[in-house]
């Protein structure tokens, strides 16, 4: 027997709750090393660059000034695990009011270099600053004058010497054990392009309107819809004059079955609201003699026809006595259309 051989260690058997422990260690320690690097990146942010160099705040407020000022659109390239972080900057990007395109820098080589513009910023991210597959693309923005803006942990790369305008990278240790796997560096590219996204959404003061054009479909696109687009219109709505007879109010809200009617004055503006509640208060009165002005409502809950339908639910709800049907007016106080409950609930807000 070869006695320098190591002798076997014997194997330790771990419980469930011990292996399950184990794996949450490992799981919080890699968000803990992810999150030391994004604090990293706001330190970066906040003060200057080491040796002179431009630090990433300058170089970031730049970034957006030249974005700004000539309208640019963005081209986003990047290979490998950088590739992924760029097409979800890029798909940021466009969705909050930043026209921009993903090129892949090898298919950049094949053909796709003719979706770049004169004009156009070009966002390179690279880690190293050393991706072979680039070198066309960055040629070619050299060749014609675009903007070269790049992401990268090394600001002394070919990526880096090359561009315009560097966004560096603090060097932060990578989560995974053995320091290969794009981690805590692909976060922060991810983190920064965010920030580049949202800013850029602040300076244009791009709004929840402009948002909704964006994002027609799914659950946000519902969420971004206005009251105008759900709203009953016309001869739908229950209407009737402060004179009318309570029991023509009946006749007309049992009609029209949205539970209350609009009383309007001679100008057709809204001059108060009469509820299934106001109608059983009423009976105790003499019928016969009383009218729509006794009964209603003159200050009831009203909105506008450009209110997102998301806020017009929360003013139905978020009251002691939620409310089901609500009418809206426009600027000069005359019912345009009514709202149910039950019409958010079919298109999906409520």
């Amino acid at each position: 027997m070869n006695s320098s051989l190591s002798p076997t260690l014997p194997v330790v058997e771990e419980s469930v709750p011990q292996v399950q422990a184990r794996m949450l260690n490992e799981a919080c320690s890699v968000l803990r090393t992810e999150s030391a690097g994004l604090q990293a990146m706001i330190t970066a942010m906040e003060t200057s660059g080491p040796d002179g160099q431009e630090g990433l705040g300058p170089a970031f407020v730049k970034t957006v000034e030249h974005i700004l000022a000539d309208n640019m659109r963005v081209v986003v390239t990047g290979i490998g695990k950088s590739g992924h972080i760029g097409r979800k900057i890029q798909a940021t990007l466009a969705s909050t009011g930043t026209p921009a395109i993903f090129v892949h820098p090898a298919e950049a080589s094949h053909g796709d270099l003719g979706m770049l513009q004169r004009g156009d910023a070009v966002l390179a991210i690279s880690n190293s600053g050393e991706t072979a597959e680039m070198a066309d693309l960055i040629s070619h923005t050299r060749r014609f004058g675009m903007l070269l803006i790049a992401m990268t942990s090394r600001p002394e790369s070919t990526l880096a010497r090359t561009a315009d305008i560097v966004l560096p990278l603090p060097h932060a240790p990578e989560a995974c054990p053995n320091g290969l796997a794009p981690t805590t560096s692909s976060t922060m590219q991810l983190a920064l392009g965010d920030a580049l996204a949202i800013v850029l959404l602040q300076r244009r003061r791009f709004s929840a309107s402009d948002f909704g054009i964006f994002h027609p479909g799914g659950r946000l696109g519902t969420q971004l819809r206005r009251v105008r687009e759900l709203m009953h219109t016309g001869e739908s709505m229950p209407l009737g004059p402060p004179t009318m007879p309570v029991r023509q109010v009946i006749m007309e809200m049992t009609r029209k079955a949205f539970g209350c009617m609009g009383v309007v004055d001679t100008k057709n503006r809204l001059a108060g609201l009469i509820t299934d509640r106001d109608l059983r208060l009423a009976l105790e009165q003499d019928l016969d003699n009383t009218c729509a002005a006794d009964i209603m409502n003159a200050r009831p809950q009203i909105i506008g026809p450009d209110m997102l339908a998301a806020e017009a639910l929360r003013i139905m709800n978020d009251r002691p006595r939620p409310i089901s049907s609500i009418f809206v007016l426009d600027n000069e106080n005359h019912p345009v259309g009514i709202l149910h409950l039950h019409d958010l609930l079919r298109a999906g807000v409520a």
